[in-house]
């Protein structure tokens, strides 16, 4: 009775071992058949921008290419904008219909719902974008995809393939307003040992349109001179209207010792030509190269120490060769002020020499 207990235990674990290995096998044929998928499918322009009238019509050519070994058949659908994630990464709406208050996907016009796309090859079409007489002022996002599968079988969630699209940016002309500002602009600590410092910057736009600052970080030294620039936003990232995009890359990597405290200021610039708009901020940070810091406080301690012992030494001697006890005991008390008067002369003397020399050498 216990054997067979035993067995049909054993048997139990043996199934659902064969099973978990099962799925995993099929989780990873999945995995790789989905990222097969993925990485078979192109669009070109990755990016449409362009500013148009209330009212116009204008073409733009999308090209498709099939990068696998196999002949496909894709859906091609518009998408909206429902909002970007931190970082700037738009997030694209479920369907068509949802309400952006940025859509553009009623304004696309497609010449087809479906395509087929030979092996390696690629298949050029014409996109319409039709601004209605009526559309608001400002920016409007969306974005043309391509995927192996239905736009419903997409929205419904059970989707197991990959799409891919590009980003339209139409910025209709009219009553736009442009409004951006410096959230945030930090180091990524107080206090660096060398002049490798991080920035932080969080840039707010409260307009309606597009905004891509550009601009100077400038660095100056204690005594005020400039001792770096870097260009901020050099490749000109965009921030979405009614956003927050964070800035996490800008460094600043200065060539000497550094020392002291130090003082950063941001410009960027953002706009239409002619009607350019600064915004500006400014941080503070201190450098103390501690692996040279750390010696010479060592080096002046030792100096302070055989001050203090030599002053110490000399008014000993000193009071020793009075005779009279009256007299010792008020010239004890006038050497003894004297004595802790030198001390404290001689220490804040050095002190502001081994500072001076600091600033002379690394400022």
């Amino acid at each position: 009775m216990l054997m067979a207990t035993g067995e049909k235990c054993f048997s139990y674990k043996l199934f659902i071992l064969v099973v978990s290995l099962f799925s995993l096998f099929n989780f990873l044929v999945f995995a790789n058949q989905a990222e097969a998928q993925g990485a078979g499918i192109s669009i070109k322009p990755a990016t449409i921008d362009e500013k148009l009238e209330p009212g116009e019509i204008k073409e733009f050519k999308l090209t498709i290419e099939n990068l696998s070994a196999t002949d496909q058949e894709y859906f091609v659908f518009p998408r909206n904008i429902s909002g970007v994630k931190d970082g700037g990464t738009p997030i694209f709406a479920k369907d068509s219909n949802e309400k952006t208050g940025y859509e553009i996907s009623d304004w696309v016009t497609l010449p087809f719902e479906k395509i087929y796309v030979p092996a390696n090859q690629s298949i050029s079409f014409e996109v319409i974008i039709n601004v209605p007489g009526n559309a608001s002022p400002g920016s409007h996002f969306g974005g043309v995809f391509i995927s192996a599968e239905p736009p419903e079988i997409q929205n419904s969630g059970a989707s197991v393939g990959y799409q891919v699209g590009n980003l339209i940016h139409v910025r209709v002309a009219g009553d736009v307003i442009e409004s951006g500002s410096i959230r945030q602009f930090s180091t990524s600590k107080p206090f660096y040992s060398s002049q490798n410092v991080d920035f932080n910057v969080r840039i707010e736009n409260s307009g309606n349109v597009l905004i891509r600052p550009v601009g100077p970080l400038e660095v100056f030294n204690m005594l005020g001179n400039k001792v770096g620039t870097v260009v901020f936003n050099e490749d000109g990232a965009n921030v979405f209207p009614n956003s927050t995009r964070e800035f996490l890359d800008l460094k600043w990597s200065g060539t000497s010792v550094g020392f002291g405290r130090y003082e950063a200021i941001l410009s960027p610039v953002y706009g239409d030509e002619g009607a350019k708009k600064t915004m500006s901020s400014t941080v503070t940070f201190w450098i103390l190269p501690m692996n040279i810091i750390l010696p010479a406080l060592g080096v002046l301690g030792t100096l302070l120490l055989i001050v203090f012992i030599s002053v110490k030494i000399y008014v000993r001697r000193s009071l020793q060769h009075l005779q009279h006890e009256r007299r010792l005991v008020r010239r004890r008390k006038t050497r003894g002020s004297s004595g802790l008067l030198l001390v404290t002369v001689v220490m804040l003397t050095v002190t502001a020499l081994f500072l001076i020399v600091l600033l002379a050498l690394f400022a």
